[in-house]
Order: C-alpha cells, then sequence, then structure tokens
C-alpha cells in the first residue's frame, strides 16, 4: 500500500510542479490590486486569471498526469484516458445532470455535487485510467473491430469503468459530504478545541479535496459561523471571528517553507538541484500567497507518515491562535499578501502576533521535519526510493552513439525481444517485465559499466543507470519498435 501511494506521489510531481508558478501569478495579481481582485486593474486581472486557469483546473491536471505516470509505459493514451475519465464523471455527476437524473429541480439538488470536481476525484481518475490501460493496452479485438485494439481500447473501457465509478458515488457523495458537515458543525462548538480539530481535519482532507466541505461549515454561512464573510465585514466579536483563518498564517508562511527547506537539505546529493527548484517555488508560493498544494502534494504520498505530522502541527497552531484570540484573516489565502491586507481590519486583534508564533512553528517544522526525515529515511522529493547514489559513468562518456550502444548490449542482455514484454523508465532506472529472469544476462548489462541491476520480482528487474536513464530508455524504445 505505502509503495502504490509512493508511486502516486511520483506521478503527481509533474502536474505538482506547474502550480507554484500558478500561485506566483495569482499573488502578485493580488498584490496589485488587493481591493478589487483583479476588478480594478487588467494587468491584475491578466495575471490573476492566468494563474487560476491552472489552479482551479488541478483535478484535471491530478487525472492526467496519475494516469500517465501510473501507466506501465506512461503512453499519451493513458493520460487521454485520464482526462476521459475525469469528464465522464464529472460530467455525469454535475449540479444539471443529477437535477435530470433524479427529475427535479436544480435548486434543490444535493450540493454535494456542486464539488464533485475535486482532487480526489482527479485522482481516482487517474489511476482508473491507468489500471485501464496496464490492462487493455495490448488487448487484440477479432478483426471486425480491429480499429478498437491495443490503444485504443483504453479510453472506451476507461469511460465504462468510471461509469461504474459514477453509480458508487451518486449515492455515496452526498453522504460523505453531508457527514462532513456535520461533523464540522458539531466541532465548531468546542472552542480552541474545536478550532484545532478543524485545521487538523482540513489539511487532513487535502488529498482529496473533501476540505471544501468542511471549509464551507467554518468559513461560509452554512452553519451560521461565516468567519471569512463576518471578519472582513467587521461584523463578529473581535478575538473570536477569524479564529478559523488565523492559525494558518504561522504553517503557510513559515511552518511550511521551513519543512520545504528541512527536505532540500536531506535531499541526496545528485538529486539537490532538482529538489532545491522545487522547493524554493513551492516554498515561496506558500509564504507569498498561501497556496500550500504545490508544496503539500510533493510529499503527501510519497511520504504520508510525514503529511500527518503536518496535519497534527497545523491543528495546534490553529488551537493556540484562538486560544490567545490572536486574529486575522484572508480572502484567497493565508499568506504575506492576505496578512498585509487584514492586519488592519477592525477585527484583527493583535495579529503580529501571529508571525512570533509562525517563527516559533519554522524551528519546529524544521527540526522535526529533518529528525524524521533522516531517522526513518522518508521518501521526500530528492530522497525517493528510486534515487540512486550512482557513478552516472553513462555521464562521462563522449561517444555520440553511447546510449545507442548501451541499450543495445543491455536490452541482449535482458533477452531481446523474445524475453522483454515491457520498458518503462523512472529517474534512475529502467523497469522492465521479463518472461523468463533466467534468460537474463546479469554479466553481459554490467559489462557496460551501469551501477547495478536489482531483482524486485519474478519477472520484474531494474537496471539503474542514473541520471541519464531516459537516453537509454528511448533507444531501447527504437531497438523494441
Amino acid at each position: 500500500m505505502m509503495k502504490y501511494l509512493q508511486n502516486i506521489g511520483r506521478s503527481l510531481m509533474l502536474p505538482v510542479a506547474v502550480l507554484p508558478a500558478a500561485a506566483i501569478l495569482m499573488g502578485i495579481g493580488y498584490w496589485i490590486d488587493p481591493a478589487g481582485w483583479g476588478a480594478g486593474s487588467p494587468i491584475a486581472a491578466f495575471l490573476i486569471k492566468a494563474g487560476s486557469s491552472i489552479i482551479d483546473n488541478m483535478s484535471i491536471l491530478f487525472a492526467v498526469g496519475v494516469a500517465l505516470g501510473m501507466s506501465k509505459n506512461r503512453d499519451g493514451s493513458a493520460a487521454i484516458s485520464g482526462l476521459v475519465a475525469f469528464l465522464v464523471i464529472t460530467t455525469l455527476l454535475s449540479t444539471d445532470s443529477v437535477a435530470m437524473l433524479q427529475g427535479i429541480d436544480a435548486a434543490t439538488v444535493n450540493p454535494a455535487f456542486e464539488k464533485i470536481d475535486n482532487q480526489f476525484v482527479g485522482i481516482l481518475s487517474g489511476i482508473v485510467a491507468s489500471i485501464m490501460y496496464n490492462r487493455f493496452s495490448e488487448v487484440q479485438l477479432p478483426a471486425a473491430l480491429a480499429f478498437f485494439s491495443g490503444k485504443r481500447l483504453v479510453p472506451i473501457m476507461t469511460a465504462v469503468s468510471m461509469l461504474v465509478a459514477s453509480f458508487i458515488l451518486f449515492f455515496a457523495w452526498p453522504v460523505i459530504f453531508t457527514g462532513l458537515v456535520s461533523f464540522g458543525t458539531a466541532i465548531s462548538k468546542l472552542e480552541f478545541i474545536g478550532a484545532g480539530l478543524y485545521g487538523f481535519f482540513n489539511r487532513l482532507l487535502i488529498p482529496t479535496g473533501l476540505h471544501h466541505a468542511l471549509n464551507s461549515v467554518f468559513w461560509f454561512d452554512v452553519a451560521g459561523i461565516n468567519d471569512i464573510g463576518n471578519f472582513w465585514a467587521g461584523t463578529g466579536t473581535k478575538g473570536i471571528t477569524g479564529m478559523y483563518q488565523a492559525g494558518f498564517f504561522p504553517i503557510m508562511m513559515f511552518g511550511l517553507p521551513a519543512a520545504a527547506l528541512a527536505m532540500y537539505h536531506t535531499a541526496k546529493t545528485k538529486r539537490k538541484k532538482q529538489a532545491a527548484s522545487l522547493m524554493l517555488a513551492a516554498g515561496f508560493a506558500s509564504f507569498f500567497t498561501g497556496v500550500t498544494e504545490p508544496l503539500e502534494f510533493s510529499f503527501m504520498f510519497l511520504a504520508p507518515t510525514l503529511y500527518v505530522v503536518h496535519a497534527a502541527l497545523t491543528g495546534i497552531s490553529l488551537a493556540i491562535a484562538s486560544f490567545f484570540q490572536w486574529t486575522a484573516g484572508f480572502g484567497f489565502s493565508a499568506g504575506l499578501v492576505d496578512f498585509v491586507l487584514s492586519s488592519r481590519l477592525p477585527l484583527a486583534n493583535q495579529p503580529y502576533m501571529l508571525l512570533l508564533q509562525g517563527l516559533a512553528f519554522a524551528v519546529i517544522y524544521y527540526v522535526l521535519f529533518r529528525f524524521l526525515i533522516t531517522k526513518f529515511n522518508l521518501a521526500t522529493p530528492g530522497r525517493e526510493t528510486d534515487i540512486e547514489e550512482t557513478n552516472d559513468e553513462v555521464e562521462s562518456a563522449t561517444s555520440e552513439n553511447k546510449f545507442a550502444d548501451m541499450a543495445s548490449i543491455i536490452y541482449e542482455g535482458l533477452g531481446g525481444d523474445e524475453n522483454v514484454t515491457s520498458v518503462d523508465n523512472c529517474v534512475t532506472r529502467l523497469r522492465i517485465e521479463v518472461k523468463d529472469m533466467n534468460a537474463v544476462d546479469q554479466h553481459k548489462i554490467k559489462s557496460t559499466g551501469i551501477p547495478g541491476i536489482n531483482i524486485v520480482g519474478p519477472q520484474s528487474i531494474q537496471v539503474i543507470i542514473g541520471t541519464q536513464v531516459q537516453f537509454v530508455a528511448d533507444e531501447i524504445e527504437k531497438i523494441r519498435r
């Protein structure tokens, strides 16, 4: 199970890498036009819409990314199938479609279906599409249906599978959504403890997108709290209104960027540059705009234990801020932009204490994350199990045909077309499925100077190449054609 979650995490790296840039664009837009949120400035509107076009469609990016990353050949048809899966389920379970299916007015449809296009559904769509690709991409149909054989069959089977998933969620989704709303209403009566529990579950539900149901209870007027609306309108109680927002500032502005620094410092040497680029962009996005998904999704599946710790610290932060009645609010998210904008509002109560709290949490996050990562060898970005400290002899070669030569020898050592059933690659390794492991000539493969070989199953072998593995994989694909 843990390995499967880590595979999902690796698959999300491609779409996650896009998110920090989008978040920064939105943050700059809001900074330019803090009053109109884009309405008062064409430049601000341009930047905000450019960023939101990505952030608002994060679920689609996840559907495509997971489908591509989890498929055995990382083929484009798997990515298209991920999109097909997402479109089928979100269309079938949209408010208008549900109203038609139930024969009722759209206004009376369960509000849960307004939130069906969430990250959970995106990831689910990608997983289903990858399963369909791995199962049906090589199936040959009878001659009359030959056009739909192989990869063309994958999106068709994916669409059929999502009909079943949609049928299940048609009944299950309102129950899940309504249950979360009822749960949120109950914990809202527990004062600062309730604020802490809300913070904990808010972060814990981020991977599924179900945090929106919980947020609606505390931030909006579902249960009469309307924390965001009342705070900005100045119609609440000073020190109380804003209690479900304030504790996020120390986490998003200080805690998570410190966690990013810890993950960079613990990355393996040959992966530090790549880890630095992701952590710097994601950490800055979290601090400046309060958009944390680029950073959180970079480790929540790779190291789920660490993510639970992050959720617990978020809960503690909200509880502390609520207990001392330090309040600030946000219209977008708990980053620097919203902190500056909200700190002068009438209901802001000692907001600068949140900065001191944030500095303390930065130390806690850095120390705790670094300790846990190194103590338990957690697979944060730059430390994934696929990343090896290799000699990378490939990189030192100068021959223009070095990759072709290596690929030819390796493929011959694997047994060639008669033995190899599939070839894939991650960051540093070739992942090969073979019919007979006894037909593999490890000595011949190692003669190319590769750092090592890893037998992971009766038909699964990994050839460790190094950071230039993609070029060897490409040459092997040419041989197989």
